[in-house]
């Protein structure tokens, strides 16, 4: 799988924490753990699928499009009418302008860190990133709130996480697939899918041996977070590997063809059928990544003969199957970059680009009770910023938690008794469910 660089030459693989599923060491328990049922209110959606598109998507030139402004802000595209009356976006994205009412476009979105990965911390959490502290995912908070059963994992990553389980620790982390699926063929996962020459029996025979070693350095594990993360929980990578439930889930080419197809046959589309499977199967919150967003230079050839078709096709198959399924109304979905990207265009090539730009960004929300075929809040005329009041990636997060029942000011103790907000200084944003 190819793994976009930033412009800070920062990349991907090395962004983000790792997660080894070996079967031969069953170090799967090590990134899995049956987590204690929380109080939590009830909710529309009871899963979720977090989509992020790092790099930085442009806002301009996507689905808050300015074809009145002048030429060195609006670019090459021109605006296309969706399903919804009076809501346009860019003309290289027609499937999702059919299904503009399965959906709410956020506009106006503003904040204001300009760089890759401290905007991915903040879009991924709801909360300013700080040096002293690791805020947990919105997967990591959904599995110690909302625990799968002991052989489905509550949040899976494909193929990678951008954020950690951060102060709640490791026993919510995410079980990351580490690579993408292909259009009609079966799908590995090391620690799910068994290889060539390992049965079930050798599994069961090595869980044995684990159990013994387990007990013989039982007195060792006391009072460590890091180890109370990984000792018990071998017995839940364990009910997995042995699961066909959890195989099956995996296994994207049992979908008829039909079905597929309509998801496209890139790896995200692909993942983003992935994704459906799990959340249909019980897996309570499944991270994707599209990259490839940081466009400083030939902006409007990358958007059109790569990312945007595949965001387009992948998106919108995800929109239409999770329905067809009856899962839409379950199945709260986020999509969102780290910021947007500069309404004047640059002269960095012969095209020309856009920068960083977090005054002013999209973002996209669905499923649960969030009314699609809506647009919330509004940039000004350059989409430089918002016109009016603007939407935070706090207010965002406040309101994700809010679709999937869970208080958006619930309070956490980390592990030296520091009482955390979950989203401190967000609020719902009602219009949403209205």
């Amino acid at each position: 799988m190819k793994f976009n660089r930033t412009c800070d030459g920062v990349s991907r693989r090395d962004m983000l924490r790792a997660g080894t599923l070996s079967i031969g060491g069953l170090s799967l328990s090590g990134y899995m753990k049956m987590a204690e049922a929380g109080q939590v209110a009830p909710g529309h959606a009871t899963r979720a699928i977090f989509i992020e598109l790092p790099g930085g998507p442009s806002h301009l030139d996507t689905f808050d499009m300015k074809p009145e402004g002048p030429s060195e802000i609006r670019g090459s595209f021109k605006p296309i009418k969706t399903n919804v009356s009076g809501i346009e976006i860019s003309e290289h994205l027609p499937n999702l302008a059919k299904v503009a009412d399965k959906f709410a476009i956020l506009r106006g979105v503003s904040h204001t860190l300009a760089a890759h990965r401290l905007g991915q911390e903040y879009v991924n959490t709801g909360s300013k990133p700080i040096p002293a502290l690791q805020y947990p995912s919105f997967g990591s908070v959904l599995a110690k709130e909302r625990p799968s059963i002991p052989e489905i994992p509550s949040q899976v990553a494909i193929p990678k996480v951008a954020q950690g389980p951060g102060f709640l620790g490791i026993r919510y982390a995410a079980l990351e697939t580490n690579s993408t699926p292909n259009f009609g063929q079966p799908y590995s996962v090391r620690g799910i899918s068994l290889p060539g020459g390992v049965g079930v029996d050798e599994v069961k025979r090595r869980q044995s041996l684990l159990k013994k070693l387990d007990r013989r350095f039982a007195d060792l594990e006391k009072d460590d977070q890091l180890l109370d993360g990984l000792d018990r929980f071998g017995e839940q990578a364990y009910s997995m590997i042995t699961s066909p439930k959890a195989r099956d889930a995996f296994d994207i080419s049992k979908e008829p063809d039909s079905f597929a197809r309509q998801f496209g046959e890139t790896s995200f589309g692909q993942s983003c059928l992935l994704a459906l499977r799990l959340v249909e199967s019980g897996v309570r919150l499944v991270s994707l990544q599209l990259g490839g967003w940081d466009t400083h230079t030939d902006n409007w050839t990358k958007l059109k003969d790569n990312n945007l078709p595949k965001l387009d096709e992948g998106l919108a198959g995800l929109l239409i199957g999770l329905e067809q399924r009856g899962l839409l109304e379950s199945t709260a979905i986020y999509v969102t970059g780290e910021f947007g990207r500069t309404p004047k265009i640059n002269s960095r090539s012969a095209e020309g680009g856009r920068d960083h730009y977090p005054r002013c960004m999209f973002m996209l929300m669905a499923g649960g009770g969030v009314r699609g075929g809506q647009v919330i809040g509004e940039s000004d005329d350059s989409a430089a910023g918002p016109r009016h009041e603007a939407i935070t990636p706090d207010d965002v997060a406040a309101s994700f938690y809010h679709n999937l029942g869970i208080d958006p000011t619930l309070e956490y103790d980390t592990n030296t008794g520091r009482p955390i907000t979950l989203v401190r200084d967000g609020k719902i944003i009602q219009q949403l469910f209205s």
